[in-house]
């Protein structure tokens, strides 16, 4: 790939701007295009220097190699003068697939903990050996003569399929994604159909009943609280300054473990990493270390404090993901509220997990809602973010970005936002709103 220039087609999208960097860090030459719209994903691109376009067929030249990112197709204006020019364009899976080839690839995969999972093992990794990552929240980093690459292998549409890693995790299986797949048992043979591309070993949560279905042609070893579980948590103990815990492998202990996340689902997590790395014969002390530096991803648990509120920024948009970041927040604030304002991602997501989504939002204190976050993939539909607060028991009432002020009626609480459209946006004007309501003397 030496001296070629690489123009990205979407180049703000999470895992596009991750290659972006990577590739960059590799001493390409990267550009790319994409809508005007201003994204989180974008300062690191251009604190790296790669210049952004707005979509133009002017962009795409003779000698450039067009990555093409998963949400555009022929129709797009760049895409078809790259064809119309017969110069290469690749798909954005594709390519990183090919990519892989060259190190001890880890993917990980789930419908849930994706991206907090592969920031995790890319942090250890990176501090014990040269790694190159790409995770989901934008973030990616090439690094010259690296032995390890770890990845976000996303199962949406089945785009892992273009992935033959050396080493998967499968941190879970649920129904999601119900615009594309017709049920649970379509998920599971799209894990199972990425499970037998694996080279290695695959490390998969032991509790996971979808998961227990799953056939490979390599050792898939589950990790988990239990006796059964090929790698065990014992002695857990949960405290506000995070977790420790032992790890069994075998029934013979391998080493304590501290971590400052908090939740079960980060124990279930950092058991991951501790098994690949076991299995790749790093040094559990030295992957201890790394662990207790570990601090979270982009929009994972992200924390800031406002007068006397605690405010809490998270990915959650799955009933699953909604009760592990209330999990968290309980564990780390025992003693304070917990409120929930959360931003319902898709209708169709919305209108298939409704019961799950009241259930899980009940485990705060009190809950708001926003309107749904629809995607351009689909229709409306005869729902809304009010048929979602009918079914919570612990309120459910609608806020609109207009007024806010219902939120200001909460002291020394947790007011934890969650969603994947622009929740951050009601985020930035409650904490707009609070910091004009505090006494000038203060």
């Amino acid at each position: 790939m030496a001296n070629k220039t690489f123009h990205f087609v979407g180049i703000k999208g999470t895992g596009m701007s991750a290659l972006a960097l990577v590739l960059n860090d590799l001493g390409y030459t990267v550009q790319g295009s994409d809508i005007d719209k201003y994204t989180f994903t974008q300062r690191d691109l251009e604190k790296a220097g790669i210049k952004i376009f707005p979509f133009a067929a002017e962009n795409i030249q003779q000698g450039l190699t067009v990555i093409e990112g998963n949400a555009f197709d022929n129709t797009n204006v760049e895409i078809q003068t790259a064809l119309d020019k017969n110069i290469k364009v690749v798909r954005y899976t594709d390519f990183l697939g090919s990519l892989l080839t060259n190190y001890i690839s880890i993917g990980i995969a789930g419908s849930h903990g994706k991206t907090s999972t592969t920031g995790l093992m890319s942090h250890i990794l990176s501090g014990i050996e040269k790694t190159s990552y790409l995770i989901g929240d934008g973030t990616g980093k090439g690094i010259k003569d690296s032995k390890y690459f770890v990845f976000e292998a996303d199962e949406y549409r089945r785009h892992f399929l273009s992935y033959s890693p050396n080493y998967l995790v499968i941190t879970n299986i649920d129904y999601d994604h119900p615009d594309y797949y017709t049920g649970i048992d379509d998920v599971i043979d799209a894990f199972e159909s990425e499970a037998r591309k694996v080279q290695n070993a695959i490390f998969a949560w032991g509790d996971d009943p979808y998961i227990k279905k799953i056939k490979a042609d390599v050792p898939i070893y589950y990790y988990g609280l239990k006796d059964t579980d090929d790698f065990q948590a014992v002695n857990i103990t949960r405290t506000t300054n995070g977790s420790s815990f032992d790890v069994l492998h075998k029934g013979e202990k391998i080493g304590t473990f501290e971590i400052p996340i908090f939740g079960e689902h980060n124990i279930l997590n950092s058991l991951a990493v501790i098994g690949v790395s076991y299995l790749e014969d790093v040094s559990m002390e030295k992957v201890n270390e790394e662990l207790k530096t570990f601090h979270g991803v982009k929009r994972r648990f992200s924390e800031k404090k406002v007068s006397d509120v605690v405010v809490i920024d998270d990915y959650a948009h799955h009933p699953q993901e909604i009760k592990a970041t209330l999990d968290a927040a309980r564990q780390k604030y025992p003693d304070k509220q917990v409120v929930a304002v959360f931003q319902p991602h898709t209708y169709t997501r919305t209108l298939a997990l409704m019961d799950d989504f009241a259930k899980s939002l009940d485990l705060a204190d009190k809950v708001y809602l926003t309107d749904i976050f629809g995607s351009i993939r689909e229709q409306q539909g005869n729902i809304t973010s009010v048929d979602l607060g009918n079914k919570i028991h612990k309120g459910g009432e609608i806020l609109k970005l207009e007024d806010m002020s219902p939120l200001l009626d909460y002291d020394n609480a947790v007011m934890v936002f969650m969603g994947a459209g622009d929740v951050q946006k009601y985020e930035i004007e409650y904490e707009r709103l609070l910091s004009s309501s505090i006494p000038n003397n203060q």
